[in-house]
């Protein structure tokens, strides 16, 4: 078994299923232990965006059961003793991907309803990293001031806008832009995509 922390990973209702399937899957490859929370709506967003209604779909599309068997541990939304709710469980953070405007509000007002939200505020009163892989177009108002108060209170938002410059040239690749800057921020090494090296001034 690693000897690394296990990364804490929650996905919720907000669109962008394929973000939270790649980077699963690219978690399991890097061999990180996972802490894997989905929420309801995270189940109906797998399925309708991934076509991934169970988790034996899941594990089938993001490293099989022999890799899940190692290095994935999953928990039950509604369970707020698991052992992510707890501040005296180490962990290494957590990113929650994607991040519905709901759950942002909730981590941001620190109401812990949820195993998922309850975990983000432990990452909080930790000290430890929180990355919040948002999605949501255009941005009311109170979706900025959770957002600031979230970064204040020691989060990383992380709204899932990919960039251009690295000349996409399918959805995938749009993906992983955003996956391979989670990773970063995760401390979990990649080779997703080429970094950026500056522009040439011939």
């Amino acid at each position: 078994m690693s000897d690394a922390l296990p990364v804490v990973m929650a996905v919720t209702g907000a669109s962008g299923a394929p973000y939270a399937v790649r980077l699963l899957e690219q978690l399991v490859r890097a061999k990180r232990p996972v802490q894997l929370i989905v929420s309801a709506h995270g189940w109906r967003l797998l399925s309708t965006e991934a076509g991934i209604a169970d988790l034996g779909a899941l594990r089938a599309r993001t490293g099989g059961a022999a890799a899940w068997k190692r290095w994935v541990t999953v928990y039950d939304d509604g369970d707020r003793g698991a052992k992510p709710a707890s501040g005296s469980a180490l962990n290494a953070g957590m990113v929650i991907c994607p991040c519905s405007m709901g759950t942002l509000a909730a981590v941001a007002a620190g109401t812990s309803r949820s195993l998922v939200e309850r975990a983000a505020d432990v990452a909080l009163k930790e000290r430890r990293p929180l990355l919040l892989v948002t999605r949501e177009t255009p941005l009311s108002a109170i979706h900025l001031e959770n957002m600031l108060r979230v970064t204040r209170a020691g989060a990383v938002v992380m709204p899932a806008a990919p960039g251009f410059y690295h000349r996409p040239r399918a959805v995938d690749d749009l993906v992983d832009f955003i996956v391979a800057r989670a990773l970063d921020h995760l401390g979990v090494a990649h080779a997703l995509g080429r970094r950026w090296s500056g522009t040439s001034s011939d």
